[in-house]
């Protein structure tokens, strides 16, 4: 009995043995043979993924002349657990590369800490040149592999404050848009920012397969499983290259903006900001030293004044009065004012005003720039009882025919950083004048103070006379390759509320100020044959609420009188009248596009070698 029970237990053991052997090799062989999660897992131990990045597309001038343009670079990346347990050549490693050997171990125990970063390739230092990586791969050091970049290049060195800058993408880029890994590079500012997606193309995918050295070996299933990159597409910028060259060289030495437009189409043709700078100084590794830089230097050379300094007008702004009060009727171009130095107000206050002939029309009211008359002008714009049953629903219309010229809004250019500039509510004027207010209370409005607006809505003005009363949204690119047209919004005119005929006695006025002898504020633009009309003006301005003695500088101009070309506005920080610095600046740019060359050496000598002394204001700006 005893041996049939040994029997029948080895027979039982057996069979559960027989029966967990046969679980197991069930188990392996679907693992194996049937189960794609664990296929996938086994090829991933030979197979690699490897972005592929596209070239970034290249950034021409109006005329084809490369702006920006894409060169090839690499990031040298490491996959940790590649990394063989006998190290490497660190000092030869750090030597091809020009990196520090602490900054290099560094980086390393910052991948050693993370258990998903040690499994895949991470870069640890950019813009390492073809050169080098071609030194390092005869090393074959498991481990370590690159990644083909795009840097940019600017052959002009030119129109950084255009142009823009590519940065690593951050934490809040990488949240908003899954197409950023870490360490992409991305457009930080101006064009590179606005055109981004334009510009940036798609990544491709190469999928390579190593050896149990982890050295890679070639294509996977001879590449039928990569993606091909798409490279970026290239825009072509409306900046004239020359152009604005020429004019970030007068600019030397000041701070200040040009800014010009093609009045026909909108198109910027400059859009100078001083103090620029060289749009190199933020490409590779010394981007981070040179941006801290630039950001500290008191003049603050990354600000884009041309479209986000906020600066009072000055006497610019008469023009615009006159078309609202020729619109509203209470006035005529050949009506006259007296100037007796001033525009005389209130309890015995005074507006001064420069010498001139007296009494003036409207047409030598501009030309001379008198303030007395356009204080007249104003008042009776605001004292309309025939429209408007008090000051400030008269206020309110003048205020809407001011937006309608951009004024107090943004233009909609299209580049990131613009300022709406301020135009003054009725609310803020009750605030401010709590015990009531009329006309004398806020007269230097007449003449371009209080109110802020920016070069590129001044710029703007000039296009809209130039037009006789419209204007095309101003823009920076021309077209993009492969699409039919840029955004609709910029190839239609936007009409102000003044109509054209009022601006006829404007113009006349403009003209007179640049070519009439012996008269006009503006004689030192004249430009022989070719009608150039300009319209100083000389903006008081406060540095920590104090008004200053040296004022802003300012010209707005267009020309040539009929069919004009080109419309620009200049505005050059403590440069004193409009006539002293920014008259010159604009002349000489409008003599470049208009003729392709300059004879008037001795003003360029004179402009260039015009240096203001900024410490001052900027040191107390600072405090």
């Amino acid at each position: 009995m005893r041996e049939s029970d040994n029997n029948v237990r080895r027979i039982v053991i057996r069979f559960i043995v027989a029966a967990v052997f046969l679980v197991l090799l069930f188990r392996v062989a679907k693992m194996q043979f049937f189960n794609e999660e664990f296929t996938d897992y086994a090829e991933s131990l030979v197979r690699v993924e490897q972005t592929v990045y596209p070239t970034r597309g290249d950034i021409y001038d109006r005329n084809g002349e490369f702006l920006a343009q894409s060169r090839e670079c690499y990031d040298l990346m490491v996959t940790y657990d590649d990394l063989e347990d006998e190290g490497f050549d660190t000092m030869r490693l750090c030597s091809l590369i020009d990196i520090d050997k602490q900054k290099l171990i560094k980086s390393l125990s910052r991948i050693k800490k993370d258990a998903y970063m040690r499994l895949k390739p991470v870069k640890v230092i950019g813009y390492v040149t073809k050169e080098a990586k071609l030194q390092l791969e005869e090393l074959s050091i498991p481990g370590f592999s690159f990644v083909s970049r795009t840097i940019r290049w600017y052959p002009r060195k030119i129109a950084g404050n255009v142009l823009g800058y590519l940065s690593e993408v951050n934490e809040q880029g990488l949240k908003s848009d899954p197409y950023y890994e870490l360490g992409d590079y991305l457009g930080e500012t101006a064009l590179e920012r606005s055109y981004e997606k334009v510009l940036r193309g798609e990544k491709g995918v190469e999928v390579l397969i190593k050896d149990s050295k982890t050295v890679i070996q070639g294509a996977y299933m001879e590449g039928q499983y990569d993606k091909v990159a798409i490279p970026g597409k290239d825009i072509v910028c409306t900046i004239d290259g020359r152009l604005q060259a020429f004019a970030e060289e007068l600019l030397v030495g000041k701070v200040g903006a040009v800014v010009a437009i093609e009045p026909s189409t909108g198109e910027v043709l400059v859009m100078a900001s001083s103090p620029g700078y060289n749009p190199d100084d933020l490409l590779g590794r010394e981007r981070g030293n040179n941006y801290m830089k630039l950001l500290n230097t008191p003049t603050k050379p990354l600000n884009k004044r041309a479209i986000d300094g906020k600066y009072h007008p000055g006497s610019v702004f008469k023009l615009v009065q006159g078309l609202i009060a020729l619109q509203e009727g209470v006035l005529y171009p050949e009506k006259q004012y007296p100037c007796h130095g001033g525009y005389t107000y209130g309890k015995n206050k005074k507006l001064g005003c420069h010498a001139h002939p007296s009494p003036l029309s409207l047409q030598d009211a501009v030309a001379h720039s008198c303030n007395a008359y356009f204080c007249h002008v104003f008042t009776n714009i605001l004292n309309n009882r025939t429209k408007y049953k008090n000051t400030k629903e008269a206020y309110e219309a003048w205020r809407e025919y001011i937006l309608s010229f951009g004024f107090g809004r943004k233009l909609g250019i299209d580049i990131a950083g613009e300022d709406a500039g301020y135009i003054h509510t009725v609310e803020k004027h009750d605030a401010d004048h709590r015990h009531g207010w009329g006309p004398t209370n806020i007269i230097s409005i007449s003449i371009g103070q209080v109110v802020e607006c920016t070069p590129l809505q001044i710029a703007n003005l000039a296009a809209i006379i130039a037009n006789r009363g419209h204007y095309y949204i101003p823009h920076l690119v021309k077209s993009v390759e492969g699409e039919e047209s840029i955004d609709k919004k910029y190839l239609e005119p936007q009409y102000v509320k003044v109509e054209p005929r009022h601006f006829e006695p404007i113009v006349e006025g403009m003209w007179r100020s640049v070519n009439r002898q012996g008269g006009g504020t503006s004689r030192i633009a004249y430009i022989l044959g070719l009608d150039v009309c300009g319209k100083t003006g000389t903006a008081q301005n406060s540095v920590r609420g104090k008004l200053t003695k040296d004022d802003h500088s300012v010209f707005l101009t267009f020309a040539p009188r009929n069919n004009p070309k080109i419309a620009m506005a200049v505005y050059i920080e403590h440069g004193g009248s409009g006539s002293s610095i920014a008259a010159p600046i604009a002349s000489l740019v409008e003599e470049m596009y208009l003729t392709d060359t300059v004879v008037r050496h001795d003003l360029v000598r004179m402009v260039k070698s015009r240096k203001i002394d900024y410490s001052k204001y900027y040191k107390a700006e600072s405090k």
